[in-house]
């Protein structure tokens, strides 16, 4: 017996998906068949890769991908893309919060900005979707919330990052009592090191002791996040919800 995930007449908006874990979550949703939303903060590289996957999409199926710019840690910008949505696709069936940063220091050496910069978006920019994305959201609907083997393991120099990480999965906790009169499911995926841009950055010694604790002995990939995405919004995972799922590769620390 075969089972295919269907999201034909779907829209799903990801977060931060001009790349790694969430332009390739884009990709394994439209090949679902949803129509995606793309979003990017409009920095550096990030319209133009999004604008690029976006046209590749819609080569591959016409009027099939949008991009929408806006930085999830503005309030004001965030309730104006999802009102953008609304009006252009009418309305939102999966919400993944993927968008995030990183500004790694010892507490020493962290400055007010780097903290405060790290929570407002990765935990207030998730706070921020959801509160503007909930209302525009249909019935039956799902919220993914990208969270981190940090929340648990709680690393060396990421005091900011962890912090906002285990918020972010208590976040969806919270969700998941509040959406469940709508039908709508809230849950988290906590991934380990995966292989992207991000994680290129970790100094290659710490690489090594990473590898060196994962019972499967490799770095996950993009690919296995996104569809751990695409499960928890498909009818397969219809009574799971306020979840955290981790994707390690089995490392417990």
């Amino acid at each position: 017996m075969s089972l295919t995930v269907s999201l034909a007449g779907k829209v799903a908006l990801i977060t931060g998906s001009s790349q790694g874990i969430g332009a390739e979550t884009a990709r394994v949703f439209h090949r679902a068949g949803a129509t995606v939303v793309l979003n990017h903060p409009d920095v550096g590289t990030t319209r133009h890769d999004a604008d690029t996957l976006a046209a590749a999409l819609n080569q591959q199926r016409p009027a099939s991908a949008l991009v929408l710019a806006a930085d999830v840690a503005n309030a004001s910008a965030v309730e104006a893309m999802m009102t953008g949505i609304c009006e252009q696709l009418g309305g939102l069936d999966y919400l993944i919060n993927n968008a995030a940063i990183i500004r790694d220091r010892t507490l020493a050496k962290m400055t007010l900005e780097e903290w405060s910069s790290v929570i407002d978006v990765n935990l207030s920019g998730v706070f921020h979707c959801c509160k503007y994305g909930l209302p525009v959201m249909r019935d039956g609907g799902a919220v993914v919330s990208l969270g981190s083997i940090a929340a648990l393991q709680g690393f060396y120099g990421q005091a900011n990052y962890a912090a906002a990480k285990a918020g972010v999965q208590a976040l969806m906790r919270v969700v998941s009592r509040e959406g469940a009169r709508r039908g709508i499911r809230a849950n988290a995926i906590a991934p380990g090191v995966i292989d992207t841009a991000m994680a290129a950055t970790i100094p290659e010694t710490v690489r090594a002791e990473m590898l060196h604790q994962i019972p499967l002995g490799r770095f996950g990939t993009p690919t296995e996040v996104a569809q751990v995405a695409l499960f928890l919004c498909s009818p397969l995972a219809g009574y799971v919800t306020g979840q955290t799922i981790e994707v390690n590769g089995g490392w417990r620390g």
